[in-house]
């Protein structure tokens, strides 16, 4: 018999404490690329009180082409990690049309499957829909 109590999100949320951060939706557009500016990032986040919340990413399907596709996932898949990295706990993926569904769904369906296993929550904001 162990002498720990077992960790779950229950117990987790129930020693969960108010803070006095502003939490912010970062751009994505805007976020630096390399590990080393969004530990600097991260850096100045914390010291003007702030704590990063979501990424949000202006995402482009118009194009019938799977490589143009391919191009946009790895994007956003970047976006994902440097969201994760810098601990925001969403990815909002914004867009406005999609030219082929076929081409797009499953690309769509592999990044959200990406950022569940880096801990964040892949949101779509468009035309498209993952939910069964």
């Amino acid at each position: 018999m162990s002498a720990t109590r077992p960790t779950t999100v229950e117990t987790a949320i129930e020693c969960c404490r108010p803070t006095d951060k502003t939490p912010v939706t970062l751009d994505a557009a805007a976020l630096p690329s390399a590990r080393t500016d969004l530990r600097e990032l991260q850096r100045e986040l914390d010291a003007n009180d702030f704590v990063p919340a979501g990424v949000t990413v202006d995402a482009c399907f118009d194009a019938d082409c799977s490589f143009a596709t391919q191009d946009e996932a790895d994007r956003i898949r970047e976006c994902v990690r440097s969201a994760a990295f810098l601990g925001a706990g969403t990815v909002t993926v914004e867009f406005a049309a999609v030219e082929d569904e076929s081409k797009v769904r499953p690309s769509l369906a592999a990044l959200k499957e990406r950022a569940r296993r880096e801990g964040v929550t892949l949101e779509l904001d468009g035309p498209l829909s993952l939910d069964s």
